[in-house]
């Protein structure tokens, strides 16, 4: 995918160099006059406003992921689990993401335990989130509402559990880069009482199972069903469509600008002027600042990830259909600027798309957006449903963590697959 990316902006800046002419027209002062009285023109000042809330760089935040996993275990050891159905999900979401957010909110004296304890705790009454991809604790707390300091531990975490106690509750979670096991008291009394829709529903942590080859990995949640949704693709509108809510996205729908297509490759080509964006057609837009932005106000790891949210919201993810769009990670590059990427999800599964690349990859340098890539797809699950290998055994041939797959290779259905993520499990963090 990277070198897809290099060839996309390669091709962006040629196409900034033929249009030098019209460029340099722009640059007289009667049109200057004229570019003045347009809003937000030559400026990142309206969407750098917008994702930080104020001068100060405070903002409300979103989740920019949910977890794909979600167990609740009842008084008597029983569990639901909810996995493989988005509706679903997000249904019991809605219902125990405050107990999660309230147990972050109010620990204290956070210390190292062991997996026993850990293991003993989630066979206990209380809930337990998995997202697909790390995150750190002090971004959970923002998604989550809670905005507390992380100073003390900012572990990346993928696995939490709020154990439901007679006066408190406790937290619990496992840091992915360390493996160390954590718990902490909390302040939180919330529970899910006898609610008779979450009853068990034969889900179970592998941990439990008789297979000793799951032993890698313990905590994935086995559901016993063995058929999953069929899923169908296309491209979200035209490219003239995607042109426009790629500018909108990035505060440009009112700027001026000129459009092209560019030879045999069938690019549409928009040049501004202090922006250029390439439509390919597939789908897949290039966005590109080419005049340095000032500098947005320091908002930390979490801001970024915000601000990165936001566009994608506001592009991909009005057009994404049944999938949604999770954040997946935020890396660090050699030349100082950061890179926020994120993911099309479906029925609990991961949609890969071509080269495996991302679903958009928003960069930013000195604070600014310099340069983004968004896939423009839309997905929807499919009534047919197709037998595949069930999970625990799925895991034994594995030997690691599986997750449920999808491929976007172009055709218009898509069949799920295991897909083995020892890799992933190994110390991928943001």
């Amino acid at each position: 995918m990277k070198r897809k990316w290099a060839e996309r902006i390669k091709t962006a800046l040629i196409v900034l160099l033929a249009a030098s002419a019209v460029l340099l027209g722009w640059r007289t002062k009667l049109f200057n006059e004229l570019l003045k009285s347009m809003p937000f023109f030559g400026s990142v000042a309206g969407l750098v406003k917008s994702a930080t809330g104020d001068e100060t760089g405070s903002f409300s935040a979103k989740e920019a992921a949910r977890p794909l996993v979600i167990v609740i275990t009842g008084e008597d050891g029983s569990r639901y689990g909810v996995k493989y159905d988005t509706e679903t999900r997000n249904a019991v979401y809605d219902k125990t993401s405050g107990i999660i957010g309230e147990a972050l909110g109010s620990a204290s004296g956070i210390s190292v335990i062991g997996e026993e304890e850990w293991r003993k705790a989630l066979r206990g009454p209380g809930v337990f989130f998995g997202y697909a991809s790390p995150v750190k604790l002090s971004v959970l707390d923002y998604w989550l509402g809670m905005k507390m300091p992380r100073e003390e531990d900012d572990s990346a975490i993928r696995n939490v559990f709020v154990a439901f106690g007679e006066d408190k509750n406790k937290l619990y979670y496992m840091d992915v880069e360390t493996g160390l096991f954590y718990g902490a008291d909390t302040a939180s009394s919330s529970d899910m009482g006898n609610d008779p829709e979450y009853g068990p529903n034969a889900a179970s942590f592998a941990f439990e199972s008789v297979f000793a080859e799951v032993g890698k990995t313990p905590y994935f949640m086995i559901t016993p069903q063995s058929i999953r949704k069929t899923v169908s693709a296309s491209i979200s509108g035209t490219q003239e469509e995607i042109l426009l809510a790629t500018l909108e996205a990035f505060g440009r729908g009112n700027e001026a600008y000129t459009t092209s297509v560019i030879g045999s490759t069938g690019v549409l080509s928009c040049i501004g002027a202090q922006f250029s964006v390439a439509i390919w057609p597939d789908g897949a837009a290039v966005y590109r600042i080419t005049e340095k932005q000032d500098g947005a106000p320091p908002a930390g790891e979490s801001g970024m990830i915000e601000r990165a949210r936001r566009i994608v919201a506001d592009s991909i993810g009005g057009t994404s259909g049944d999938a949604e769009v999770f954040f997946e990670t935020m890396e660090s590059n050699a030349d100082d600027s950061c890179t926020v990427s994120f993911g099309y999800y479906i029925a609990g599964g991961r949609i890969y798309l071509p080269e495996d690349g991302p679903a958009a990859r928003i960069t930013f340098a000195d604070g600014a957006v310099s340069e983004a890539e968004l896939v423009f797809r839309t997905y929807s699950t499919a009534e047919e449903y197709m037998g595949m290998l069930p999970e625990i055994q799925a895991l034994a041939a594995a030997g690691c963590e599986i997750a449920l797959c999808y491929s976007d290779n172009g055709q218009e259905t898509m069949l799920p697959f295991w897909l083995p993520m020892e890799s992933r499990m190994q110390g991928e963090t943001r």
